[in-house]
């Protein structure tokens, strides 16, 4: 008889540690790794003449993960939770993870139509389509994780197929600096990071986010300065990803050698995945220690739209890249308006984030449209330089106006109201939080947005040069950098024989596809900016 009411008691125990999934719940992230999977296996059968399925099979894919976030917006959910403590979970979907899986997995949509020609012409389609969709799954994961272990690995399952789509050009020597200057970089940040877990681990003897929260809030004496530290070291991992000064000095030369796809995918999903984890780790997990992040990360936010506004005012229109380059550097610059509310958080309340969360909808459609114009322009100008744009208006008005509108939405200029109001939402948050200062720092750095922004967009509309060319030798270096030919650096505007001017090419239906519904977005967030700034004043935890 006892050891029948033993037994009974072993299985009672057994059963109380076996949890349920919500298969709905984490059905975006799972959706996503699984057609990467289903890509990945399909390349092996498929001949070359059927790769271009891959593509659709890819955008597919993240087409239904996004579909699946219509039936999760009814309520929030939590699964992967102690059973000693039901409030302690490892992944929950509540209004921050759906709009951040909505930005993510849009913005890798968007970047996949913008790939599509690229690995139809430069790239090997299998293993491209099975790093995007595996980054994006990770991407995916990182806004509903709530333990530091869940964060670190969505963390590097984002980064790590990352590094791989920045080197996928074969035999471009920038292409291959830029993923061994984006990998050693990001390696270092991360080892940061981790040392920082173990940290606040070894302080509060948890990894739940809550959990930890509780404890920091009442940490021993003699472990105070552990945590603090530990409270530093975790947060520089996310700055990494956001591109925050002094963690920026990859974002450049990555996105010139990356394939300008692939630099768009970093420029919004990336960051979206960097700006996700920090506000999660400083808003649910430190708050205790908001006297510690709250002045780093406002001091951290005027440096990092300083640094990247005066570097994006400082590009040569002639010089090779300098379109990629100044979208590079204005990221840079953009990263620190995002940045600004974070930090108000630490004065005033958690809601001051949905201000990041406003701006960075705005920021994504915008800069993915750039990013799919620069794409068109650069297959008949490789140089991509912003003289190449001179005249665009005149050979493709539509493409010409959809730049401009993206440009000035980024300036924060009529027509482009959503980027207004954006501005508006970020600086009124740093107001609100007594950051006056901070406040005018951004306001400076707004008027020099305008000039470079402003300078751009000019060169649309000016009539293009009867005999603008390309030198001989700027465009000889530009083939090497595509993989032909010896060794050698592009330079815009060396002396020689100019050729005739590209002929006009065919706008490929996937990339007139990414334009079109960037434009559209645009738009429609400007004529109802609600649709964004909606998110700045609600709770989103």
């Amino acid at each position: 008889m006892t050891v029948a009411v033993a037994s009974a008691a072993s299985v009672s125990g057994a059963a109380s540690v076996v949890q349920s999934v919500d298969w709905l719940a984490i059905a975006p992230p799972v959706i996503t790794a699984s057609v990467a999977l289903i890509v990945l296996v399909a390349d092996l059968f498929l001949p070359r003449r059927h790769k271009p399925l891959l593509g659709w099979l890819s955008v597919a894919g993240l087409a239904a993960a996004l579909a699946c976030l219509a039936p999760l917006h009814k309520s929030a959910r939590s699964t992967f939770c102690l059973t000693t403590n039901p409030e302690a979970c490892s992944y929950t979907v509540d209004r921050f993870t759906l709009v951040i899986q909505l930005l993510v997995l849009g913005g890798a949509l968007l970047a996949a139509l913008l790939s599509m020609t690229e690995t139809e012409e430069k790239l090997p389609a299998g293993e491209f389509w099975f790093l995007l969709l595996s980054s994006a799954a990770g991407a995916a994961l990182l806004p509903a994780s709530r333990d530091l272990a869940t964060l670190v690995v969505a963390l590097e399952v984002a980064s790590l197929p990352a590094f791989a789509l920045v080197g996928l050009k074969q035999g471009n020597r920038l292409s291959s600096e830029a993923a061994l200057k984006f990998f050693l970089s990001s390696v270092t940040a991360t080892a940061v990071m981790l040392l920082g877990v173990s940290f606040v681990y070894a302080a509060t003897g948890t990894l739940h986010l809550t959990e930890i929260a509780n404890r920091l809030a009442d940490v021993p004496y003699q472990l105070d300065t552990l945590a603090q530290t530990g409270v530093a070291l975790t947060l520089v991992g996310f700055a990494f990803k956001t591109a925050a000064v002094p963690f920026h000095f990859w974002v450049p030369d990555t996105y010139v050698g990356a394939p300008l796809p692939v630099a768009a995918y970093l420029s919004v999903v990336g960051k979206a995945v960097g700006f996700s984890g920090l506000i999660l780790v400083a808003v649910i997990a430190f708050p205790a220690y908001a006297d510690v992040w709250g002045p780093a990360i406002a001091v951290v936010a005027a440096l990092t739209m300083t640094v990247g506004n005066v570097a994006a005012l400082r590009q040569s229109a002639t010089r090779a890249y300098s379109a990629v380059r100044l979208l590079a550097w204005s990221s840079v610059g953009q990263a620190g308006y995002l940045l600004t509310p974070v930090a108000a958080a630490a004065y005033s309340s958690d809601a001051q984030v949905g201000a990041t969360v406003a701006y960075a909808l705005m920021y994504a459609v915008v800069n993915l449209g750039a990013f799919a114009v620069a794409s068109l322009v650069a297959r008949s100008r490789p140089l991509n330089r912003i003289a190449d744009y001179r005249g665009l208006y005149a050979e493709r008005p539509l493409v010409a106006l959809s730049l401009g509108f993206f440009l000035l939405c980024l300036a924060g200029l009529p027509p482009g109201i959503i980027g207004l109001f954006a501005k508006v939402t970020v600086f009124s948050a740093t107001v609100d939080a007594g950051l006056g200062w901070l406040a005018v720092v951004m306001a400076f750095n707004v008027v020099i947005a305008l000039y470079y922004y402003l300078r751009w967009t000019a060169v649309l509309f000016r009539a293009p040069e009867a005999a603008e060319a390309e030198p001989e030798p700027a465009l000889a270096a530009a083939r090497v950098a595509e993989g032909g030919g010896a060794q050698a650096d592009p330079v815009a505007g060396a002396a020689g024989v100019l050729t005739a001017r590209p002929a006009r090419l065919a706008v490929p239906l996937p990339l007139a596809l990414a334009i079109a519904l960037t434009a559209l977005a645009g738009i429609a967030l400007s004529v109802m900016p609600q649709i964004a700034l909606h998110f700045a004043s609600i709770s989103l935890f």
